[in-house]
């Protein structure tokens, strides 16, 4: 993943555990990297190593650090960073959505080593939608859960999120009914 995402994660406890805290959870998740650089690659075990370590510090579920980084990601990181292109996502929740599937296209424009997940979106109705996301990388459903929360926040919308099937139900992708 790109350094902007761990740089994320590192707002995310620094601004609602502090700095200490993150240099706990740093220390304890043996990443030895100072300073992550938005437009570098990492590897993805230093997210995942980072989630595991803020998960223990802070006693709660990695799928918890995942599902609060995905609502930090919507509206601080990306509200913040890429204002102008969540705008032309939609003007409401459900048109986001629809347009999903097109939004990591204008952003590889910007990361074009971006591995980029895809989505697929199907039984479209006026108060809710099927939405399938297909990744090469494994556990982040509660970061995907986070990020659809964080994107009814975002447009003043009540969100219910289900997860109707996945790899923990041997579908080989996930899909969530998302109904507002």
């Amino acid at each position: 993943m790109y350094g902007l995402v761990n740089k994320s994660i590192q707002e995310l406890i620094t601004t609602n555990y502090g700095q200490e805290k993150w240099e706990l959870i740093k220390l304890k998740s043996g990443i030895n990297i100072d300073y992550f650089i938005s437009t570098e690659p990492y590897d993805d075990a230093v997210t995942y190593q980072l989630a595991t370590a803020a998960a223990e510090e802070l006693n709660i579920t990695v799928e918890e650090v995942l599902f609060a980084f995905g609502e930090w990601w919507i509206l601080k990181t990306g509200s913040e960073k890429y204002g102008g292109l969540m705008k032309a996502g939609g003007a409401n929740l459900k048109e986001f959505l629809i347009n999903l599937p097109l939004f990591h296209d204008r952003i590889m424009l910007i990361y074009p080593k971006l591995t980029p997940p895809e989505f697929k979106v199907e039984d479209i109705e006026a108060n809710s939608l099927v939405l399938h996301y297909f990744s090469k990388r494994e556990g982040l459903v509660g970061f995907v859960k986070g990020l659809l929360s964080g994107l009814g926040k975002l447009f003043e919308t009540k969100v219910d999120i289900v997860h109707i099937l996945g790899k923990y139900n041997g579908h080989p992708h996930e899909a969530f009914k998302i109904a507002w």
